[in-house]
């Protein structure tokens, strides 16, 4: 059975060869992260001819994620070293002018725009939310004062969040506009934007991206409170989601993140949108050979709850065991999915028909392969929308997903179940395209049924919408 879910890797210093990448690619990771919040563009650009040697050597499409900084919010140092505060313990939070004179503890913060609407009662997190605090009373305009829900040590130039409160800091930054510049340049295939907080912003990003002349997906990251009360709009303007668990479980009160991530996914998957859960999934493989139960459970949940994709951070990018970590995640990812049909979880996110003739006929050929047990359904989708529908059902055969747009192809990439492939270009027939695929593809043998769908463009018009479901047998003659 092939394995539906796909992983991600982040690639780092501990993946930064043509030998790791490859054991990573052999291990069952399809898509490669590339975090520009870390290294340089000499970096990139080697791990970017890397992948594309690979993907020329395997026949594989191999899919380059750019992640985007976004804003980073940190504390920052005035001299005054590294604060002990235990429960109960007051600071005072300010800009660096404040410092001056003052003789309680002092934790500088010098984004002057974040003390705006700042209330009493208000929660802040401090190195990555290790450390909690609550606004017990606001001096100044630029001064609060602080108490300690636990304790801890507080240095400079830690991260600090003010979980639930919009922030104002626009998610596009100047160092991202530098960077996304170099994405394009070097090539990579998807864009995914740190903090986004309402759709907007993935229109901002957009617009910074046609001076360019690509136009690459967009993947959202959410990881603000503000997002989720956007979901729906966000999920719409952009081309996929990720479940950021990382500061998602600092702004939320982390009992909250699990069902925050339920429902994520399960608007993503009404929505026919590809969805990643991230952040931790395998974090005991940086230095263990062994994941453990909890999550291992997690993975399989993540999976369960109709993740298109699951990825790996730190586990890939600096760990010691990248490929054996990859491997695991596919033996989760083999057993979970083999559940999921046997019990019958496996399937739509909702069984509301669209009344587009094209989406129901998407629907009707992923409901005939099930019936038929079909070897897969062959779609060729000109755009990748066609093949995000079918996958949005989950059914047990793989989805060939053809079309001539390598932008297109790299992102039916992250699609659950989803193979891309290329068709032969000097066949007009995107039917007929599809059924010579079949006849030449080395997964098929004598005797499988397919199940194809195509778009058959009227005479004079050069695309259309799905049109064509057909039920199709690869003969013996066929065979090459």
């Amino acid at each position: 059975m092939d394995r539906h879910i796909k992983i991600i890797a982040t690639l780092g210093p501990g993946t930064d060869s043509y030998e790791a990448v490859k054991e990573l690619v052999e291990s069952g990771a399809k898509i490669f992260r590339l975090n520009f919040s870390h290294g340089g563009r000499e970096f990139f650009e080697k791990m970017v001819v890397i992948i594309r040697r690979l993907e020329k050597e395997t026949g594989l499409t191999l899919t380059i994620l750019q992640d985007l900084s976004g804003p980073k919010i940190r504390t920052c140092d005035v001299g005054l070293g590294a604060i002990e505060v235990s429960k109960g313990t007051e600071v005072l939070l300010g800009v660096p002018d404040k410092a001056e004179g003052v003789e309680e503890p002092f934790i500088c913060l010098d984004i002057p725009e974040l003390f705006e609407g700042v209330k009493v009662g208000d929660p802040v997190a401090l190195s990555d939310g290790m450390i909690r605090f609550r606004v017990k009373k606001i001096e100044d305009e630029f001064l609060i004062r602080l108490e300690a829900i636990n304790s801890g040590m507080c240095p400079p130039r830690k991260g600090i969040t003010f979980p639930g409160t919009k922030t104002p800091l626009a998610p596009l930054t100047e160092k991202d506009k530098a960077d996304l510049a170099i994405g394009m340049e070097i090539g990579v295939d998807v864009v995914a934007m740190s903090f986004v907080q309402k759709p907007e912003d993935i229109c901002n990003l957009r617009a910074e991206m046609i001076q360019y002349g690509r136009r690459i997906p967009i993947i959202a990251k959410l990881e603000r409170i503000a997002a989720l009360e956007s979901l729906d709009a966000i999920i719409a303007e952009a081309d996929g989601i990720m479940v950021a668990r990382g500061d998602l479980g600092l702004e939320l009160d982390l009992a909250e993140l699990p069902v925050a991530q339920k429902r994520i996914i399960k608007a993503c998957n009404a929505a026919g949108k590809p969805v990643i859960v991230a952040t931790q999934m395998l974090l005991s493989m940086v230095n263990s050979p062994m994941a453990t139960r909890a999550e291992t459970t997690d993975v399989a949940n993540a999976i369960l709850d109709g993740a298109d994709c699951v990825m790996l951070s730190e586990e890939t990018a600096i760990g010691r065991y990248p490929g054996d970590t990859v491997r695991f995640m596919r033996k989760i990812a083999y057993e979970i999915e083999r559940f999921m049909f046997e019990s019958g979880l496996a399937g739509p996110a909702t069984d509301k028909e669209k009344e587009h003739p094209s989406t129901f006929l998407a629907h009707a050929a992923a409901m005939l392969a099930g019936k038929t047990d079909a070897k897969a359904i062959v779609c060729h989708s000109t755009s990748g929308a066609t093949s995000r529908i079918l996958s949005s059902r989950r059914p047990k055969q793989s989805v060939y997903a053809l079309s001539s747009d390598p932008i297109v192809r790299h992102f039916t990439n992250l699609s659950w179940g989803v193979i891309p492939a290329e068709p032969l270009d000097v066949i007009d027939d995107h039917q007929e395209r599809a059924e010579v695929f079949v006849r030449q593809s080395p997964d098929f043998v004598e005797g499988d049924i397919v199940i194809v769908t195509a778009g058959q463009p009227e005479k004079g018009k050069t695309v259309t919408q799905t049109n064509v479901v057909k039920l199709y047998e690869k003969l013996a003659k066929e065979v090459n």
